[in-house]
């Protein structure tokens, strides 16, 4: 189901996910669209909030609310450089988003992991979109910090 809108958005994704890098921060990056628009963008900002619930998409999730002024996030998507993890697979189900894209899967703490799924029943979910890139991004930061 990747489109070029999928690869556009994406590396709207990876901008945040650079921003983070650079920030010292784990280098993931997200965005929620909505007809067409980026209505949330969001990066990990743990370290700098001091909040470990400070993940990218928790972040576009509350800037995705705010544009849409509600809760729920019907006939959204998200695009999101690593496969979310549960905690955001959680807050992505209660609100109710309709996608979710992400670059690189996460094999050690990915929302995958779980069965049954965490998603909420109705959202689509797919990966592999720029994955290299995004695969990239991570494995750099890693071997920086080594």
């Amino acid at each position: 189901m990747q489109n070029n809108d999928d690869q556009k958005y994406m590396k709207e994704a990876l901008k945040e996910a650079q921003a983070a890098a650079a920030d010292g921060e784990i280098p993931i990056g997200a965005v929620v669209v909505w007809k067409g628009r980026i209505i949330g963008r969001g990066h990990n900002m743990t370290e700098r909030l001091h909040d470990t619930t400070a993940h990218a998409e928790m972040l576009a999730i509350t800037a995705a609310t705010e544009a849409m002024g509600g809760k729920y996030l019907t006939d959204c998507t998200l695009y999101v450089t690593v496969e979310p993890c549960p905690m955001c697979a959680g807050a992505l189900a209660w609100s109710q988003i309709s996608r979710i894209v992400y670059g690189a899967p996460d094999p050690r703490r990915g929302y995958s992991l779980f069965s049954p799924s965490l998603l909420h029943p109705k959202t689509i979910a797919s990966g592999g979109v720029l994955q290299e890139e995004c695969s990239q991004l991570m494995l750099d930061f890693f071997k920086s910090k080594r």
